[in-house]
């Protein structure tokens, strides 16, 4: 837990933030308790080595911008949304990954962060486009997209290798003029 933290962007229940090496501990701790919530879809770092490798990907590589969704009330981290796939041009896009933790799933905090995260990435990142790939099965993934403001574009088969296979997958989209500001 952090003591005294500055978001990026703040809500009524969360901030979010950077990803740092320091929040190992935390994260993987989280990740352990939540790998029911997480599989099939989802498989987060759950030691060190995977921690810091993942964490210094998001860190150092300008295609990618990672955030904690931190609780207010003592600055746990409840989930992580990390734009992936940034492209810049012409195209100004990023694809969105995210993940709440098990003690946090279910409280509308994700939603929260999502909404922080879409407003910081058409603001301070000067992206246009955001697009979540979600496994048609992934009904809660679905219903926070939904809840978000993203419209459904489209069906992708054999669009991700998770879990052994390729995975079909619902692209959902928002742009910048969909959302108020």
């Amino acid at each position: 837990m952090h003591g005294v933290t500055e978001y990026l962007a703040e809500g009524s229940r969360v901030g979010i933030r950077h990803y740092t090496h320091e929040d190992g501990a935390e994260f993987i701790a989280r990740a352990r308790e939540s790998k029911a919530l997480h599989q099939p879809w989802l498989f987060p770092p759950a030691n060190a080595t995977a921690y810091a490798s993942y964490a210094g990907r998001l860190i150092e590589d300008p295609t990618k911008a990672g955030f904690l969704v931190c609780e207010r009330d003592g600055g746990g981290i409840a989930g992580f949304i990390n734009i992936n796939n940034i492209v810049e041009g012409a195209f100004q896009c990023g694809a969105l990954g995210y993940g709440a933790f098990a003690h946090a799933a279910g409280r509308g905090l994700m939603g929260e962060g999502l909404d922080l995260v879409v407003r910081y990435a058409f603001g301070g990142l000067g992206l246009h486009r955001l697009e979540i790939n979600v496994q048609p099965d992934n009904a809660a993934s679905i219903a926070l997209a939904r809840r978000c403001g993203f419209r459904l574009e489209g069906f992708s088969p054999d669009f991700l290798f998770i879990d052994g296979a390729w995975r079909d997958h619902e692209r959902w989209a928002v742009t910048a003029d969909m959302i108020r500001t």
